[in-house]
């Protein structure tokens, strides 16, 4: 990857971007971006997310829907970032989820790693290939699509 397709955000500048808000917005940084095709970013894990609190006592695991969604946040911002003006006062919604595996539990503490590629877009609908990993190994991955629609458009 050359340094010109490199981009770095952090959290403040996630939310310019999207409008996922605290305690649902799962990214905290974004490491490396390639304009328009893939995006990898940080979600550290803290005890003090609210969903710890019943998921589960005694034994605190990240739900595998947030990781996921922690990927889809990774590929709206890959959407956003690559139509720039245009996505102003749009939203990316979940089409469909394909394929997603849960391999190892994210605990409080862990640092996750997003890894989204493009698969295929064509006008507002975007495919993508998800990884998560802690440590170098796969905790989860997935196929998911999504659209760029209005935000008051509910169909």
């Amino acid at each position: 990857m050359s340094d010109e397709n490199k981009t770095i955000f952090d959290v403040n500048q996630i939310m310019q971007m999207i409008p996922h808000r605290y305690p649902i917005l799962l990214i905290d940084r974004v490491l490396e971006l390639v304009k328009g095709e893939s995006a990898v970013c940080l979600k550290n894990v803290t005890i003090n997310e609210p969903h710890f609190a019943g998921h589960f006592p005694g034994f605190p695991v990240m739900p595998g829907v947030l990781i996921i969604e922690a990927m889809a946040q990774t590929a709206a911002l890959v959407v956003v970032d690559f139509l720039g003006e245009e996505a102003q006062g749009k939203v990316v919604y979940f089409m469909s989820i394909d394929n997603a595996r849960f391999r190892k539990p994210v605990t409080p503490g862990d640092s996750v790693h997003i890894s989204v590629e493009k698969v295929q877009s064509r006008g507002p609908v975007w495919k993508f290939k998800g990884v998560a990993t802690v440590d170098g190994k796969k905790c989860a991955d997935a196929i998911f699509s999504a659209m760029i629609t209005d935000k008051d458009s509910t169909s």
